[in-house]
């Protein structure tokens, strides 16, 4: 059995799909079960992971587990369970979803205990990633830096998983590009390793069936790098109309961030993460996702081919 927590969401819901798809007992774990949309032959449970009653019922049984837990800086302590729950559980197997930058400096991350680089902190780390003590929790690349201590620390078999920006992010442009109005750019004009999440769910998969993969964190990308405004270009190219960006300075994007609900030191570490990546922290192509499927990377263009028609184009 293997369990995919955050499995509808858009790595887990493929990761189900991919494991379904070669015929492997899989559980979807999502917090409505009854309106989850997996293939045939799945087994859901409901929970979530903040829920750690549900993640402890939800990992009974399982033997390798797909786990999503940081959605924001409150997700910490929450994503550490998810670990020592699944180790409880006597799975065997487990890969975590992370982030790239994760531990980067520029990003407000260090060691766990020390602020600084990996190192002297490790045996801390350790303990905290068995429940002692509480993190401090920083910029964005701290975000996942204890749940990947936590994974590491865990003596299960792990490997960690540090994709670039999604390629399905751009679906967020969709309703402005139907009504023909400028779609909102964080990123000035940082170039990112634009990844499929197809790619990144393969990888996945992989990860969870075969040992080999065992203690290895992988940095996920796609084969270029593109800015907003080049993923506009091509957008604009396939779906035969114009995509048009409106470029947003630093204090507009923390106004946003603010407005969508997002508490401010939330907001302050997406507005840091912005600034990375416009300064060029992402801009980043790397030979893992070609190393562990044995082909190239999918394109963000290829990505769009497939999926235009949720842009409103046939």
């Amino acid at each position: 059995m293997i369990l995919v927590t955050g499995a509808t969401g858009t790595i887990g819901s493929e990761v189900v799909r991919q494991l379904a798809a070669r015929g492997e007992k899989v559980r979807a774990q999502s917090r409505d079960p009854a309106g989850a949309r997996v293939p045939s032959g799945v087994e859901t449970a409901p929970g979530h992971h903040r829920d750690r009653a549900s993640v402890e019922a939800a990992m009974a049984g399982a033997e390798a587990a797909f786990l999503v837990g940081v959605f924001g800086p409150d997700d910490v302590e929450h994503d550490r369970g998810l670990v020592a729950a699944a180790r409880a559980a006597g799975v065997r197997r487990i890969v975590k979803l992370s982030a790239i930058g994760t531990g980067d400096p520029r990003l407000g991350a260090g060691d766990p205990q020390s602020g600084e680089g990996e190192g002297e902190g490790e045996g801390e780390a350790k303990a905290e990633a068995e429940g002692e003590g509480a993190p401090r929790v920083g910029g964005f690349g701290t975000w996942h830096l204890y749940g990947e201590e936590a994974v590491k620390a865990s003596g299960l078999e792990w490997t960690i998983l540090r994709p670039s920006n999604f390629a399905s992010n751009t679906l967020s442009w969709s309703q402005t590009i139907q009504e023909g109005t400028p779609a909102l750019n964080m990123m000035g004009g940082g170039k990112q390793g634009v990844v499929d999440p197809r790619d990144v769910a393969e990888i996945a998969v992989a990860a969870l069936l075969d040992p080999r993969h065992s203690g290895r964190t992988y940095t996920l990308t796609g084969p270029e790098t593109l800015s907003a405004h080049e993923q506009a270009a091509v957008l604009g190219e396939i779906l035969g109309r114009p995509v048009r960006l409106r470029d947003l300075s630093p204090e507009q994007r923390r106004e946003q961030l603010l407005a969508a609900g997002l508490g401010e030191a939330y907001a302050d570490a997406l507005v840091i993460a912005a600034r990375f990546i416009q300064d060029g922290g992402s801009d980043v192509v790397t030979e893992d996702v070609p190393e562990v499927l044995g082909r190239p990377a999918r394109t963000y263009r290829e990505w769009v081919v497939d999926h235009r028609e949720a842009f409103g184009v046939s």
